[in-house]
């Protein structure tokens, strides 16, 4: 006897089941299965572990902890929630960052290579919180002594070199304007000088003090304001050199009332944390500045062969703990005193920098409890 119910084949030749038949013909609906939610369409960030929410909270609110750059997809999941392409997030996840709890700064190293408009920067300040200060580079425009080729030879003198009135239009002006209260410490990286000005550097000294004190006062609109110079020659730390740039530093602070400082350059052209602090103990007391950029054992001209022993970034391949310890006593002390301190960190300093800025923060916390 056949089925009251025979299976219907379709148009490709399938067979429907006679039970959907029969619920079709008494009338009842079958719920549609279940699809899985969508993922939001922009860069989302990881979820962030109570260890690190507690940590987060045990930092002295002065001190901001943060990264060169964000746009690494091997930070899934220590930044990110998942993996996203290279160009996604250095277009998109700025926001996603910023919401990460020890992530408070980061450095805006583009500006360095090409001055950015106010909107610019506007753009960056509306992607970050109330609380978020962006760590800014001047241009080479005014920090480079030579005009570079795209591979960095130097080609010809740079006639912008310490320009004071184009630093203030095309530097100072349009952060403030963009970036407002957003900015944190605006940094003048003096490039690795040509031979001819190392040999003038009480005179090069001179004009670096008066460019800094040339600068508009910050704190009208940005009272979290800094203004750091960073050397890339050690020559500026000889023993004939260090106090003249100590002096011309104070006294840019005097004559702009900004608080002027000399940045931590964590980099192998430079000595060590501890061959750097006298020159910070010659300005105490004031804010804390410090990029660790590059882990010694690679040279000063060590970038690339950093960046491929240690891609994607996430996990430390290279822990450098003595700068680590120093510069986390450095932050304790500086911040215990009332002082802001700036810090951000580089992937090629130790493998991976979101992993480099816990650790530091860890140290920073014990150092505090000593």
């Amino acid at each position: 006897m056949a089925p009251s119910n025979p299976p219907q084949p379709d148009l490709f030749g399938t067979a429907a089941p006679a039970e959907a038949d029969a619920d079709a013909a008494h009338g009842i609906a079958r719920a549609a299965p279940k699809r899985p939610p969508r993922r939001p369409s922009g860069v989302q960030a990881a979820e962030p572990a109570p260890d690190v929410l507690a940590l987060a909270d045990a930092l002295p609110r002065q001190l901001r902890l943060g990264t060169s750059s964000w746009n690494f997809p091997g930070w899934a999941g220590l930044v990110w929630d998942g993996p996203y392409a290279e160009a996604k997030l250095s277009k998109e996840g700025l926001a996603a960052y910023a919401r990460h709890p020890l992530l408070r700064t980061v450095s805006l190293d583009r500006a360095f290579y090409r001055p950015l408009s106010a909107s610019q920067y506007a753009h960056y300040a509306a992607q970050v919180p109330e609380d978020f200060r962006l760590l800014v580079k001047a241009p080479s425009l005014v920090c480079d002594a030579l005009v570079r080729a795209e591979d960095g030879r130097g080609m010809a003198p740079n006639v912008g070199f310490l320009n004071a009135e184009l630093a203030v239009r095309e530097f100072i002006e349009p952060v403030l304007q963009g970036l407002g209260n957003r900015a944190g410490a605006l940094v003048f990286q003096i490039s690795p000088l040509p031979r001819a000005w190392l040999g003038r550097l009480p005179e090069l000294i001179e004009r670096i003090g008066a460019l800094l004190a040339a600068l508009p006062p910050l704190q009208p609109v940005a009272p979290d304001g800094v203004i750091a110079l960073e050397v890339r020659d050690a020559a500026f730390l000889a023993p004939e050199h260090a106090p003249l740039l100590a002096q011309a530093l104070r006294a840019a602070r005097e004559a702009s009332g900004n608080p002027v400082t000399y940045c931590l350059g964590l980099h192998a052209r430079m000595p060590p944390i501890e061959g750097q602090l006298p020159l910070l103990r010659a300005l105490w007391p004031g804010p804390l500045v410090a990029r660790w950029n590059l882990h010694r054992r690679h040279g000063a001209f060590g970038y690339e062969t950093a960046k491929a022993q240690y891609e994607p970034f996430d996990r430390l391949v290279d822990e450098d703990l003595e700068t680590r310890r120093e510069l986390a006593r450095v932050a304790a002390a500086v911040t215990q005193a009332g002082y802001a301190a700036h810090i951000t960190i580089n992937n090629k300093a130790e493998g991976s920098a979101p992993l480099s800025v816990r650790a530091l923060a860890e140290q920073v916390v014990m150092a505090g409890q000593r």
